[in-house]
């Protein structure tokens, strides 16, 4: 498994810019967007936009805690997740709230980024399945994995 499997996301950007913009441009793609355009589940096995921004959510609320392991902890080991499991419960998540929830926890992850020094940004630790990476690592994840999931939302909101 790649270190870093949203690298090709990111490519040459910043992930610190990505991360910045991420919130507010969610919010001026989505918010033209129908209730109806929001639930439209656009071809079998594939999330609909609640469920895509209910996952952004979960995925930020993990890297809150992943971040702050890093940060704490001698060469941590993380926890990966299933987020097929996790997605099962997404009918209960609400779009209003996943996008507060994201847009909440994206800020706090934001102001925690602006204190990393570069001995912070080398910081290790091991992913079980991907092995050890850096702190860094870790937000260039985040990054690539932001630009991922706001592609497939363009491709959904175009589509309508």
């Amino acid at each position: 498994m790649e270190l870093n499997p949203y690298a090709k996301f990111l490519a040459d950007q910043q992930p610190l810019s990505v991360l910045e913009a991420t919130a507010s441009y969610l919010h001026q793609l989505l918010a033209p967007l129908s209730e109806a355009v929001i639930e439209l589940t656009p071809a079998p096995g594939k999330w609909s936009i609640r469920e895509i921004v209910a996952h952004l959510a979960d995925c930020e609320i993990v890297f809150c805690f992943r971040l702050r392991q890093a940060l704490s902890e001698n060469h941590p080991q993380i926890q990966p997740f299933d987020q097929a499991i996790w997605a099962k419960r997404y009918a209960a998540y609400d779009f209003p709230s996943a996008m507060m929830l994201f847009h909440a926890a994206r800020n706090w992850n934001l102001k925690l980024l602006a204190t990393i020094s570069e001995a912070d940004r080398q910081r290790q630790i091991t992913h079980p399945e991907r092995g050890t990476m850096t702190f860094w690592t870790i937000v260039e994840t985040m990054a690539g994995h932001d630009i991922n999931h706001l592609q497939q939302l363009e491709r959904i909101a175009a589509s309508h």
